[in-house]
């Protein structure tokens, strides 16, 4: 049978970032590409030990649950964890989801038509792209600096395209690492909201941050959008998060907090794509942060410590010849680097020889509206000290070959 696959649907089967997952999975490869924490630090033997105990102890936890989530996870995550970082949430305005990609995925199906604009960071995750692409949005790029959203373009942009909605990472930025200023977040959540611009604002990296030099937290200083807010006086910003860069991806767990009318709309569409997110999931995620001996804080800052050692390897790594003439800026957190190739190079042509030396990285194409092609992105979180290294290496044979042949 020949299948009439929808137009936007094609982009979803072309996508170099598939083939890339596709060929690591083989293991065959060293990936530097994908959006992955360090799997040597999970909590496996109290991830162990709540899944014995939650299984044993309540069959429940196998039944379906509800659409909205475990509620006690819910009220954990919107207790000491949310208050802590200045986000109240309304009563029924917390859905828990499938990773927070499936919270992006759920708004921009209650949320956007076709041919609606939507403004985003430019560059941006490439997972918010194909989820507004799928959509069938118009996505209209916004220009920044090292502060953030630049607010002069942001107006100009509101003013001549009238979008619906702003996606927008403030801490750690996917990929470029940027920390928006607290005075760049005022300005930017002014505008939306003088505008009635939904902001969706994605602090998935947010808990990933390293020292600066005088030793003080550099995200501490900035609250969310969500909290300069807050919800009562407004609803203008939806805030998703995940634990999987935290906890463990697999047990797929994320949130969206905002608005009751925003989240229920959400949650009824969560009913249709499948019904509901793992309960089992959601119940194991709550005995280890709730009963277990796992602290969460203490854990992030093993992280923490861990990737600021990953990342400043990386960097000593593109000090050598064959990356000279390249740039970056030294992200404070998240778990990439963005960085500009040497002059000539070409990300997709570079990706090509990286693959045939057995090491992936992502082009910065899939991170950008336009342009793009002299930018990859580099993950920096997953590979251990010697997989980096070797992975280092080869990325400077695939340059070293791919500027002799230029």
């Amino acid at each position: 049978m020949k299948y009439e696959f929808s137009a936007r649907a094609h982009t979803l089967v072309s996508s170099p970032q598939l083939s890339i997952r596709t060929q690591t999975r083989r293991g065959t490869l060293i990936s530097l590409a994908e959006e992955l924490p360090a799997e040597e630090l999970f909590p496996l033997s109290l991830l162990a030990e709540a899944a014995s105990t939650v299984i044993t102890a309540d069959a429940g936890a196998l039944q379906y649950g509800d659409p909205e989530g475990y509620a006690p996870l819910r009220e954990w995550l919107t207790g000491d964890w949310l208050k802590g970082k200045g986000v109240n949430t309304a009563e029924g305005g917390v859905l828990l989801t499938t990773g927070s990609q499936q919270a992006i995925d759920l708004l921009s199906r209650v949320y956007i038509d076709p041919g609606d604009r939507v403004l985003v960071e430019n560059p941006t995750s490439p997972g918010i792209l194909q989820a507004l692409r799928m959509q069938g949005a118009v996505i209209i790029p916004v220009q920044g600096d090292r502060n953030g959203l630049l607010p002069d373009h942001l107006r100009a942009q509101i003013h001549q395209h009238r979008p619906k909605m702003l996606f927008a990472t403030p801490s750690y930025t996917n990929p470029s690492g940027i920390l928006w200023s607290l005075e760049r977040r005022k300005e930017v959540l002014e505008l939306c909201t003088a505008h009635n611009l939904l902001i969706v604002e994605d602090d998935s990296y947010g808990d990933l941050h390293f020292k600066r030099a005088g030793g003080s937290s550099a995200v501490a200083n900035y609250p969310s959008l969500y909290a300069l807010e807050n919800v009562s006086k407004g609803g203008h910003v939806l805030y998703i998060g995940s634990f999987s860069k935290t906890v463990a991806p697999a047990l797929r767990t994320g949130w969206a907090a905002g608005s009751r009318e925003l989240i229920s709309m959400m949650a009824a569409a969560k009913q249709m794509a499948d019904w509901q997110s793992s309960s089992l999931n959601q119940r194991l995620l709550h005995y280890l942060l709730d009963v277990t001996a796992f602290n969460l804080r203490e854990h992030i800052a093993v992280l923490n410590r861990e990737y600021s050692t990953r990342l400043k390897l990386m960097t000593e790594l593109l000090k050598r010849p064959a990356w000279k003439n390249s740039e970056y800026d030294l992200p404070e957190g998240g778990m990439f680097l963005w960085v500009s190739l040497p002059e000539g190079l070409d990300a997709m042509l570079l990706l090509k020889a990286a693959l045939a030396k057995g090491v992936a990285f992502l082009p910065g194409q899939l991170c950008s509206v336009n342009g793009g092609g002299n930018r990859i992105r580099l993950n920096f979180s997953h590979p251990g000290r010697d997989e980096l290294l070797l992975g280092m290496n080869l990325m400077s044979e695939a340059v070293t070959d791919f500027t002799a042949r230029s």
